[in-house]
């Protein structure tokens, strides 16, 4: 992990010494935190220097955020703030893994400290809900880019993982889901904005809540885990394809709120939302039956819903079905190269 750098080339009056420029960093990203007791060494050398806790692997995750793909470059900066991150923690949630450091790539075209204020606040807001020190990174001119990667810890051979899901298994979900999918398309379609509830789901579109909590719950129950980022149809499929299995999905047990079924003509594309809204950032989970009144018991002093929606079984494929008849819609995940 990389110190912070900045390489800016602009001509006056937006042309910084170097001088200035590390101020910028000094001002924004460094001593923001209380130092973790497992960072021997931060920014302000080559690397950082962190100490793994005996007896636990080290969970990673990168994600970028790329402006126009992933969120607009008008987008309230604080918000986007948020979504960074917090899809990055949900990676390590699916993996029963305790966050603790991230290290933070930002592109930008220009200096903009309005811009780096509300976004640097809310990051180091949720860094420390969670308790995630920033250990380094890098920042460059160009188009508007977030890059971070996160790590944490997961005791040896508990981490929670995509191949572990066997026939009978019941599937289960966090939350409820499709409410960002609706987000999104206040976001992208201006006459949205009219319709019920639009402004919530907008917010809920950028303010998720990763699963920590829960995914270190179930080390040791879950027989898989995924957190969906690209709508259930697909990240459910990945841990079938994982574990070579197939699945039976009730799709009238899917978690929808009451925003979102104001928010769409009918039920039915509620449900269809809840399938394939991507950057929800719940968790997908399979649980061992036998392990039903563990899960009960591991999470009764968590405050997160989960639902069952449906059973893994030998078929090789994901079937859906809806009062116990099957159903053929047509549906298919989040994908950030074939979305507008």
């Amino acid at each position: 992990m990389l110190t912070f750098f900045i390489y800016y080339s602009l001509p006056p009056p937006l042309c910084l010494s170097m001088s200035g420029e590390f101020n910028l960093i000094e001002k924004y990203f460094v001593n923001r935190q209380t130092q973790r007791c497992d960072v021997l060494l931060a920014a302000g050398d080559d690397c950082a220097l962190v100490e793994a806790p005996t007896g636990c692997s080290i969970a990673i995750s990168t994600d970028t955020l790329v402006s126009g793909t992933h969120f607009l470059a008008s987008a309230n900066p604080a918000w986007v703030a948020h979504k960074a991150l917090a899809s990055n923690i949900s990676d390590l949630a699916a993996m029963g893994a305790t966050p603790a450091w991230v290290s933070f790539a930002l592109t930008m075209p220009e200096i903009d400290e309005t811009w780096l204020a509300p976004f640097c606040d809310s990051f180091f807001e949720l860094a420390d809900q969670y308790g995630i020190q920033l250990i380094g990174g890098d920042t460059t001119k160009g188009p508007l880019s977030l890059t971070l990667t996160v790590q944490g810890f997961v005791p040896k051979g508990e981490a929670l993982r995509r191949d572990g899901a066997k026939e009978g298994d019941e599937i289960y979900v966090t939350g409820s889901l499709g409410d960002s999918k609706a987000g999104l398309d206040v976001i992208l379609n201006p006459t949205n904005v009219g319709k019920p509830n639009a402004p919530v789901l907008e917010q809920r579109h950028y303010f998720s809540s990763p699963r920590v909590n829960v995914g270190e719950a179930l080390r040791g129950i879950a027989s898989a885990a995924i957190d969906i980022s690209d709508g259930v149809v697909s990240d459910l499929g990945h841990i079938l394809k994982r574990s070579s299995v197939g699945a039976e999905v009730e799709v009238e047990r899917l978690p929808v709120s009451a925003e979102l079924v104001e928010f769409v003509p009918r039920r039915e594309l509620a449900l269809q939302y809840a399938l394939t809204s991507g950057e929800e950032y719940e968790l997908c989970f399979t649980v061992p039956v036998c392990k039903r009144e563990a899960l009960s018991q591991a999470l009764a002093g968590i405050d997160c819903p989960i639902t069952r929606i449906g059973q893994i079984n030998s078929s090789g494929q994901l079937n859906l079905t809806k009062d116990g008849q099957a159903i053929s819609w047509q549906l298919s995940g989040y994908d950030h190269f074939n979305s507008n």
